[in-house]
């Protein structure tokens, strides 16, 4: 202790009084992050600056508007050369200027001539370069003119092929109150067509629209001349114990979709179809097999996520019996290339939900919930080419944006936006996923 306090007396009189906060300034900008280069490059709608680092950073960037700005804040950084932002300017950004903040931090301010969407993101190290900030600025006034070209473009409808199941000669299962499977699943999907033709983008298609027979094949066939995009097919389930009840979702299962390879493959030369966009007939047959196996592995993927969707909607209006997507070979599910789901309804069979199945009120909310089901697969997983795949397009929200500043931005409506992602008010939080709907020109 003697010995540490005569160190001191000593350092004292060097003049470590002035030596400690010189040396704690000296360590402190070594530890400071440095802005080595940025580079502007510019494409038709967007500015990109990239900020040369020797270290990984924290960062936020926000907008001020009138006049329109974003502001960067890099967390205890400096800027190696001041001289870098002189010619930072091009059709969008009029200018670049750097200050310190709170002492230790980089505030970079970009002035814009026109109002932008920012995005902003930290790259590692990697071959020859260091850290890197990337910052994009999309023009907004750019984003609405190419968002309306595309809404403009050719673009076609997606189609719902709806099976109600039985008909004619087959009325199906019957309950206790004489309730007939066949006229169930067609008032079914009558209202599930009535509800679909409202909900812009989609177009329905009824297999049977009467009470007339059809084959399980004629069915599937009918859908795929359609070029029907999915193909729902409604049932009514029974069973001999009349307790069993609730609704059930079926997706086509490995050992259907083996059975159909081996009867598509043995008819292909008398088949000139397209089988996911390939003519089988003109292959040889391990290339045909493998190309075949291929449509139907992807079409039941698809099927089962479109069922998971549909039974997801199903559980919030009433019991389902199984609370996953089953798997069966059930012929009108084997298309090769159609996703295509079976709905168990309910249990005909079970006299309280006989009772539910003939209620028109219950019939509606049963479409209603297939339709949120089939609407949010299709909001992710659109067909490239129709309407809905517009919906595709995402925009996260930053600080200081509003429903009604980003709707202009897209050229729709803010209640369009609402609609489009179940926003019960105008609220935003930042960093919230928004999907952006197309509207019809």
């Amino acid at each position: 202790m003697a010995n540490r306090r005569n160190f001191l007396k000593k350092f004292v009189g060097m003049g470590g009084i002035v030596a400690a906060p010189m040396m704690a300034r000296v360590a402190e900008a070594s530890q400071k992050a440095s802005v080595q280069n940025i580079r502007l490059s510019q494409s038709s709608n967007r500015t990109r600056l990239v900020f040369d680092l020797d270290r990984s950073i924290d960062h936020s960037l926000f907008r001020l508007h009138n006049p329109e700005r974003v502001v960067v804040d890099i967390k205890n950084t400096q800027l190696l050369d001041s001289g870098l932002v002189e010619q930072m300017h091009n059709s969008l950004l009029t200018g670049l200027r750097t200050g310190v903040r709170n002492k230790t931090d980089l505030r970079i301010v970009l002035d814009l001539k026109n109002t932008v969407t920012p995005r902003s993101f930290l790259l590692r190290p990697e071959a020859n370069a260091g850290y890197r900030l990337v910052l994009d600025l999309e023009d907004s006034n750019s984003t609405a003119v190419t968002y309306k070209k595309k809404q403009k473009a050719k673009l076609r409808d997606v189609i719902v092929a709806i099976d109600a199941g039985h008909g004619g000669k087959d009325p199906g299962a019957s309950g206790h109150l004489g309730t007939r499977e066949k006229d169930i699943t067609l008032q079914i999907a009558r209202k599930l067509h009535a509800i679909i033709k409202k909900y812009p983008g989609m177009k329905p298609v009824l297999i049977r629209n009467g009470d007339y027979y059809m084959g399980l094949r004629e069915r599937v066939q009918k859908a795929r001349e359609h070029k029907a995009d999915l193909l729902i097919s409604l049932h009514a389930d029974a069973y001999r114990n009349t307790n069993a009840r609730g609704s059930s979702v079926y997706a086509l299962s490995v050992d259907g979709a083996s059975s159909e390879t081996a009867r598509w493959l043995a008819e292909k030369e008398n088949s000139s179809d397209l089988i996911g966009g390939v003519k089988l007939d003109n292959k040889d047959d391990m290339v045909a097999e493998v190309l075949l196996d291929l449509s139907l592995t992807g079409t039941i993927q698809s099927s089962l996520d479109v069922g998971d969707e549909v039974l997801g909607e199903l559980k919030r209006i009433g019991r389902v019996h199984k609370r996953r997507v089953q798997q069966a070979g059930f012929a009108v599910l084997k298309s090769p290339d159609v996703p295509s789901i079976l709905l168990e309804t309910a249990f005909i069979s079970n006299p309280r939900e006989e009772r539910k199945l003939r209620s028109p009120a219950h019939q509606h909310k049963t479409a209603k919930a297939i339709l949120r089901g089939v609407s949010d697969y299709f909001s992710r997983k659109a067909p490239p080419g129709t309407w809905l795949s517009l919906n595709n397009k995402e925009h996260t929200t930053i600080n200081g944006e509003t429903l009604a500043g980003i709707a202009k931005q897209y050229d729709v409506t803010s209640m369009d936006l609402k609609m489009a992602n179940r926003l019960t008010s105008d609220h935003l939080q930042v960093g919230q996923a928004l999907r952006i709907p197309y509207t019809v020109a």
